[in-house]
């Protein structure tokens, strides 16, 4: 409920801000230790980024209420989303975007590392595991260059905003498209945001889609087996059914006001 994320957010809130907070049955502060709120802004990014990872990748509407308190902890203590968006950039390569590169001398386990795959016991994960994840961190970035805390004082602008969706979105088409990947995380970003992208961007942003539908959408046709078919099927659907109505839906999930007063 709207009530219980409100405490949350105080919670987060005060911890970083030097206050007694209960945690565990204990009474902590960060005034504790010399390194103390370094520590709690490290593990505080940490756990959102996580969340995205567990939580949203399992429960796609999670995302929201998530970010909203990320976004909202972002704007009044900066280095926390400095923090979040290394740890979302090392664990998922594609939020920055970015495919990292083989390089000799590179062993096959950390370079599947460096994509983002969990190797466990030389063993990696398996790709629709993977790809769950990946979709968690994405659709919790989306949601959070989308959402601000509605009890802040809102004098600035959003300390990481929409144009950084643009910006990503655009990064995305400028590269090669990779099998599954690509698909995959186009379509988690759009359902996640391309509203919000669609109501600020307007003709430019559907000159984007039209874009993604003639010229990119090929491309990642051609490299895709049919083993691979089904991420790809779906971004196609999307891509129509947006550009034939003229109209991307609000994500499922998104906070309407009548959640505040929850």
């Amino acid at each position: 409920t709207g009530s219980q994320l409100r405490e949350i957010f105080d919670k987060i809130n005060n911890l970083l801000s030097g206050k007694s907070v209960q945690s565990g049955g204990r009474t902590v502060s960060v005034t504790q230790h010399p390194q103390g709120l370094d520590f709690v802004h490290y593990k505080l990014a940490e756990k959102f980024v996580n969340q995205g990872e567990e939580e949203v990748a399992s429960h796609h509407e999670a995302a929201f209420p998530i970010a909203v308190v990320a976004s909202g902890i972002w704007e009044i203590h900066p280095r926390v989303g400095e923090l979040i968006l290394a740890h979302l950039h090392k664990k998922c390569p594609y939020s920055v975007p970015f495919y990292p590169a083989f390089k000799d001398g590179t062993s096959l386990e950390d370079y599947q590392r460096m994509l983002g795959y969990q190797v466990k016991d030389s063993k990696i994960e398996q790709q629709d595991n993977f790809l769950k994840r990946m979709s968690g961190m994405i659709r919790l970035y989306a949601a959070i260059i989308q959402l601000r805390w509605p009890y802040g004082n809102r004098q600035g602008t959003h300390p990481h905003g929409l144009n950084h969706g643009w910006r990503w979105l655009a990064q995305m088409l400028n590269m090669e498209p990779l099998a599954d990947v690509t698909a995959t995380l186009l379509f988690d970003f759009l359902e996640v945001c391309g509203n919000a992208l669609m109501k600020q961007y307007q003709v430019q942003f559907w000159k984007m889609m039209l874009l993604m539908r003639e010229e990119y959408f090929p491309r990642i046709e051609a490299i895709t087996s049919s083993g691979q078919m089904g991420s790809l099927m779906r971004f196609k659907q999307f891509l129509e059914k947006c550009l034939q109505q003229k109209e991307i839906p609000l994500p499922k999930g998104s906070l309407q006001p009548s959640f505040w007063r929850s």
